[in-house]
């Protein structure tokens, strides 16, 4: 079981990146997959979380309206397009999931929660 997030990199503020996140070992379909990040010196904290089975979605409240969590279940892709980025949201970025056909929520997306992690990927908001 494995996930490979990708997509991080240096952006100025007010602009846009795509995360991907792919799976392998495992199919998406029955797991809540998200994002969580972690900024230096501080907690790791939740993102956005999706459901495979029903497409709910969850979006923690500074992130609403900035980003985007998609899914493709054939593909075993998770996807996070961020728009209108600012230094705030510097931080090492990570796909999670957990198995389990639940509707994302608070409850079902958090760090504590999940079964499977990803290695990292940075993301930096600067001039």
């Amino acid at each position: 079981v494995q996930l490979q997030a990708s997509g991080g990199g240096l952006v100025q503020p007010g602009g846009s990146l795509r995360l991907s996140c792919a799976a392998s070992g495992f199919t998406l379909d029955d797991y809540v997959i998200g994002w969580f990040r972690q900024a230096p010196g501080k907690e790791r904290e939740e993102v956005s979380c999706i459901s495979s089975s029903d497409g709910s979605t969850y979006y923690v409240d500074s992130m609403k309206g900035r980003f985007t969590i998609s899914r493709d279940n054939a593909k075993n892709t998770l996807y996070l397009q961020m728009s209108s980025l600012k230094a705030e949201d510097t931080a090492v970025y990570y796909c999670a999931a957990v198995l389990g056909r639940f509707v994302a929520g608070p409850r079902v997306c958090r760090s504590s929660g999940m079964d499977y992690w990803g290695k990292g990927t940075q993301v930096t908001v600067s001039s």
